[in-house]
């Protein structure tokens, strides 16, 4: 192997770390700003029409008390760090400091979701934002029944604060 095509297999891997460290260090104090208007108004698009699958699959629970109890139930195990008790991030502390900001369940851009699209995030998470897929955690039975739950969801701050975020 010739002399310059050694320098050139070495140097290359060094180049990529090094441009890294770089970025690193010109990023590392970098701030998230909260997305504009226009940002909001084409990732609410974009996840409306192509991010977020299964428009058309549809809830095989019976919308009943016993099973958006059940919804509850799932909900208050898995859901609450994020979007407190009653859905709508009373009593989350950074909720709304997060980019983007952790939404209200009960808010038209989530409940404009159809349940299979609900499930589907719920299952595989949403990009971009911190909502991670619970798919492996979560049965399908219980995630179908929090699809329920988040319709039927209790009014603003009903239901107080999560006990972790409690003084």
């Amino acid at each position: 192997m010739s002399r310059r095509r050694l320098i050139a297999i070495v140097a290359a891997p060094v180049a990529i770390v090094m441009a890294a460290a770089a970025a690193t260090l010109i990023f590392a104090n970098a701030k998230a700003d909260p997305p504009g208007k226009a940002e909001t108004m084409a990732i609410t698009w974009a996840k409306h029409a192509f991010l977020v699958r299964n428009r058309s699959q549809k809830n095989p629970l019976p919308d009943n008390p016993a099973t958006v109890a059940d919804g509850k139930a799932a909900f208050s195990h898995y859901c609450v760090a994020c979007h407190g008790l009653d859905g709508q991030n009373s009593g989350v502390p950074f909720a709304d400091r997060m980019s983007p900001p952790v939404p209200s369940l009960a808010g038209n851009d989530v409940q404009a979701y159809t349940d299979g699209q609900l499930k589907w995030v719920i299952d595989y998470g949403i990009w971009p934002s911190g909502m991670p897929g619970s798919k492996s955690t979560l049965s399908d039975e219980e995630i179908w029944s929090i699809v329920l739950y988040l319709r039927h969801l209790p009014p603003a701050g009903s239901l107080g604060e999560p006990e972790m975020y409690g003084h």
